[in-house]
């Protein structure tokens, strides 16, 4: 006969956990115990993440089985939040507390840590002492350090309650800020060199004596709490602003950073962009568009133009897929173009997508605006496609015929027919223009035309002219 495995019934009161054999841990050993199982027995430990195969994630495994504080050192836009967040999962699927009214911290019911758990203890039989449970999507708080306050994340005396009669130096007298709430589970704090010095000294109390003191008064919790941070490295070094004492004491500093491999970060920016290409309206994507997008990244990451301290997020590589896709779309919804294919006249949508997510080096760019900045990025980034190309198909011959007077408009609102009318009265020459994406589909031989005409233009073979959306190219 088949056997029956029945859930295990939740215990309501102390008696019950008891009986039940459940067994008291710390936050880092909880995460110790469920990492090194799941590690074990070969499961995925951080869906979602790609590139850190072989660099990131075997520092954060040693940092979970060393029970360190942990700190993700990175510039923006290197999945270091997400990563954060990801640490939950390490958490049991929900962890007994004491029922308590009114009282902020989820007490370890056999070890509590405030006056109110401990009388309960003492003064209430077992059978007697309500359990509730706390699940691990609850037990993660995280914020954000510019204008954090320590009241915010230790505490602080409240005036309400001493106004209503509490003694000073009684916890009945306190508002317990996010760490104290968050005992036995997970803190984290953005950008940790942003955060108030003296919000830096108490963060530095609890990470050496695991204990919150508050305006100097004779109360201490012994708080069991993960502690995570991130910052950007060109902050984080800047001397001053993290004090050397709470540097000492995080336990591991994990360095992230960008896809090392163009294809990488196509695949993170596919995943993070999250759309259907498909529906009434679908849209193909040529892979030389894919890489396209992820090269303007790349290129921004390396411009002198661009301030390299502040980073290249991955957002504006997802941002800017975005909007192509939507610019291609319009034109199937306009044109009725089904498939429509992306292609580079809809990278003219760019500007809204590009410009707030990159920050200009003043002392390199001053006598450039933010617009000749991103064309000078983007054409970088066609002409490095571009030529990967040219090697692979033998392009060169295709810039022979513009110096027979032969003009070609493009534009993201042109119907992909009219590029097939024009280039009809073209020699043969342009078939090895879709040797780079073989197709016969009107649509994808327009993208691919656009491709070829921009990367002669970023090289210097032919020239352009553009109004109004319309792009007109033609011999130097």
């Amino acid at each position: 006969m088949a056997t029956i495995t029945r859930p295990m019934t939740r215990a309501t009161t102390l008696r019950e956990l008891r009986e039940s054999g459940w067994v008291s841990k710390s936050v880092k050993q909880e995460i110790y115990d469920n990492f090194l199982r799941m590690l074990h027995g070969g499961e995925e430990l951080f869906p979602g993440i790609i590139g850190y195969e072989n660099t990131v994630i075997p520092e954060i495994n040693i940092a979970l089985l060393a029970k360190h504080d942990l700190l993700f050192l990175g510039e923006k836009g290197q999945a270091k939040s997400r990563l954060m967040r990801l640490l939950t999962r390490f958490l049991d699927e929900e962890t007994p507390y004491l029922d308590i009214p009114g009282c902020p911290v989820h007490e370890d019911p056999y070890r509590p840590i405030t006056q109110a758990g401990k009388k309960l203890i003492a003064n209430t039989p077992e059978d007697e002492i309500p359990i509730a449970w706390w699940p691990r999507s609850e037990r993660y708080a995280e914020r954000l350090a510019p204008g954090t306050k320590f009241a915010d994340i230790i505490g602080e005396i409240d005036p309400a309650k001493l106004a209503a009669g509490a003694s000073m130096s009684t916890e009945e007298a306190l508002h317990f800020g996010l760490i104290p709430r968050m005992h036995r589970g997970i803190f984290a704090v953005n950008e940790l060199p942003e955060l108030d010095e003296l919000v830096q000294v108490g963060l530095f109390n609890i990470l050496e004596e695991r204990d919150v003191q508050i305006r100097g008064y004779p109360i201490r919790f012994d708080i069991d709490v993960l502690i995570l941070f991130s910052a950007n490295p060109a902050t984080y070094n800047r001397s001053g602003k993290v004090i050397p004492q709470l540097k000492d004491r995080i336990g591991s500093v994990i360095h992230t950073h960008y896809p090392r491999e163009r294809a990488l970060g196509i695949e993170i920016t596919e995943q993070e962009a999250g759309i259907d290409l498909n529906g009434p309206f679908p849209v193909v994507v040529p892979y030389f568009m894919r890489e396209i997008i992820e090269q303007i990244s790349i290129c921004a990451r390396r411009s002198k133009y661009i301030d390299q301290q502040s980073g290249v997020s991955a957002r504006l590589s997802i941002a800017n897929y975005r909007a192509m896709v939507a610019s291609a779309r319009q034109r199937a919804a306009v044109l009725g173009e089904r498939p429509s294919v992306a292609r580079i006249s809809d990278l003219g949508h760019l500007y809204s997508t590009s410009l707030g997510k990159l920050e200009l080096d003043l002392m390199s760019s001053h006598q450039m605006s933010e617009r000749q900045v991103l064309d000078a990025i983007i054409a970088e980034a066609i002409r490095d496609v571009f030529d990967e190309y040219v090697e692979r198909h033998g392009l060169e011959e295709i810039a022979e015929i513009f110096s027979r007077g032969v003009k070609i408009e493009v534009g993201d609102l042109l119907p992909s027919a009219q590029y097939a009318e024009r280039l009809k009265r073209v020699p043969p020459a342009w078939e090895k223009a879709f040797e780079v994406n073989a197709s016969s589909d009107p649509a994808m031989r327009a993208s691919c035309v656009e491709f070829i005409l921009a990367g002669l233009y970023a090289n210097d073979r032919i020239s352009r002219s553009q109004q109004h959306g319309r792009i007109v190219y033609e011999i130097r």
